[in-house]
């Protein structure tokens, strides 16, 4: 039985959920991002550019070689549609690449080279940040269809959602870890506190005291100290 739209639409939607498990890898839910963007809304290649922390677009995925080097020319000149629509947040679509600005020459003559004619690149945004762009080549000239369009924003969404979601984790896990650690310490230096009230026969405030300007010192941290004097490696 053929496939409808909306079925083959729901099956890409499933497939790039699927990818969203616990300890997923971003370069695969990119990849499958990419693949499936290009399989369903009929681009003959995708890829995506993703932010680091410092604000520089590099090539995550792709589903050629030849969209790596059109996306690799718009890094290196730093002009294009997929840098324009990471730019500004919105959908940068070219029906023919021939009829690109000037200013985007570089990009012009290498996708041309390639064999593309059209672009869109979609943002990956998520209220004011954006990490990337989503980008869809065509070998033909002319629109991407308006359905496909809100598809590949959809798409794009999804995956953004997931990559942000992702982060907020990690940053979560470091913060428990950092209290957990910090936890931990203040253990440790209660029980340094201990040792040192009851070997040097002064008070607990006393016995943090000497622990504390042992520490600063040497230069070194207090749970540094505090676990030493608890393993017995340190006496004050």
């Amino acid at each position: 039985m053929t496939r409808t739209r909306d079925q083959e639409m729901l099956t890409a939607f499933a497939g790039l959920a699927d990818t969203l498990v616990a300890d997923y890898d971003v370069v695969d839910l990119l990849q499958n991002l990419v693949e499936l963007s290009s399989r369903v809304l009929g681009a003959t290649a995708a890829g995506v550019m993703l932010a680091d922390e410092h604000g520089e677009l590099d090539v995550i995925a792709s589903t050629s070689e030849a969209t790596r080097l059109v996306e690799v020319m718009q890094l290196s000149a730093y002009a294009g549609p997929c840098i324009e629509s990471f730019v500004t947040g919105r959908v940068v679509s070219l029906s023919d690449i021939a009829d690109s600005p000037e200013r985007w020459r570089a990009f012009r003559d290498r996708a041309l080279e390639q064999g593309f004619a059209a672009i869109d690149a979609v943002p990956m945004r998520l209220r004011e940040e954006t990490i990337g762009t989503l980008n869809l080549f065509r070998d033909s000239t002319g629109e991407l269809a308006p359905d496909d369009l809100i598809a590949a924003q959809a798409f794009a969404d999804v995956a953004t959602i997931g990559i942000l979601h992702q982060r907020t984790l990690a940053e979560s896990d470091a913060v428990r870890q950092q209290l957990q650690f910090a936890l931990n310490s203040r253990i440790v230096i209660e029980q340094a506190k201990g040792v040192v009230a009851q070997t040097r026969g002064v008070s607990i405030d006393a016995a943090f005291e000497l622990i504390r300007g042992h520490a600063r010192s040497n230069r070194i941290g207090i749970s540094t100290v505090a676990a030493e004097i608890v393993d017995r490696r340190l006496r004050l």
